[in-house]
């Protein structure tokens, strides 16, 4: 089982890096298809990610301990609870911003996420909670042992991202949110309410990153800063594959969270930075991201 060595480790430990790795893809490929959604649809760069993605997890973990309601109730429940507080946010705040620059939208999102997480920290803690896996055990395929529930994670987050592309892509309603951000008035003109059409699209992407909360929670600590960090690694991730690019952040979420994988078995010190690297040279070779297209 660990006779193969690979880069002078086990065979073993190369692919239990390589699974958490493209765990932590999956959770990459999902927020940054939600901020692509927002990006692409509302041209709002969305800082308050992370803290939504937070928010799913608690979500969850709110509805387990006080209302005894189930991972898989929760798994659709706190996307839709988490969704609707975003959808009140677009009303309140975000659609008075739209017509001003980038940089507005980035320091409101941020400012809110400060909040919210400062909320959470005041009422809960930093310290993490524990969530129980809804699927216990795992199977043991000979060079690695894998978890059922995060072989589960990876298989529904690729579903959930390849489905959301398809809707957006391929459907008559993805061509109307298209067409709305191009020429909005054309598109009243088919009597389609297009503030409406925006709110409920800002809706979905905040609804994304809710679900991978939730996903997230029986593998983390549902704690109230555990998106700060993963959000700026999510924009390196939105940046390399192409701002706005929806198939662009799904094949990078995972191939990004592959690449960090293998860097942790071959130099873990670099582990933490390579993405960061990854957008540098990308940036200088294709400044529009590998998906994106020069206007």
């Amino acid at each position: 089982m660990g006779a193969c060595n690979i880069f002078e480790v086990s065979s073993q430990l190369l692919f239990s890096q390589l699974l958490l790795g493209l765990i932590n893809g999956a959770f990459y490929a999902m927020l940054s298809l939600g901020l692509a959604v927002i990006f692409g649809m509302l041209n709002v760069i969305n800082f308050t990610h992370g803290a939504q993605y937070m928010m799913g997890a608690f979500a969850a973990w709110l509805m387990l301990t006080e209302l005894d309601i189930p991972f898989w109730a929760a798994l659709v429940l706190s996307p839709i609870v988490v969704g609707l507080f975003g959808i009140v946010l677009e009303r309140l705040l975000l659609k008075r911003i739209y017509h001003l620059d980038h940089l507005y939208g980035f320091l409101l999102t941020f400012g809110l996420a400060l909040m919210i997480e400062g909320l959470f920290q005041w009422r809960w803690g930093s310290s993490g909670a524990p969530y129980p896996s809804p699927i216990p055990g795992g199977t043991n395929l000979g060079f690695m042992f894998l978890p059922t529930y995060r072989g589960f994670v990876v298989v529904a987050a690729l579903v959930i991202c390849l489905a959301t592309w398809f809707a957006i892509e391929r459907t008559k309603l993805g061509a109307y949110l298209r067409a709305a951000t191009e020429n909005p008035t054309l598109v009243r003109a088919f009597g389609i309410n297009v503030p409406r059409l925006i709110t409920l699209t800002y809706g979905l992407g905040v609804g994304l990153a809710a679900m991978a909360g939730v996903l997230a929670a029986p593998i983390q600590q549902v704690s109230a800063l555990m998106g700060t960090n993963l959000v700026l690694v999510v924009f390196a991730v939105v940046v390399i594959g192409g701002m706005g690019s929806i198939m662009g952040s799904i094949v990078t979420g995972f191939g990004l969270g592959i690449v960090e994988g293998f860097t942790k078995v071959c130099y873990p010190p670099a582990s933490n930075t390579v993405i960061f690297v990854v957008m540098a040279l990308v940036l200088l070779i294709k400044p529009a991201g590998l998906f994106g297209q020069t206007k």
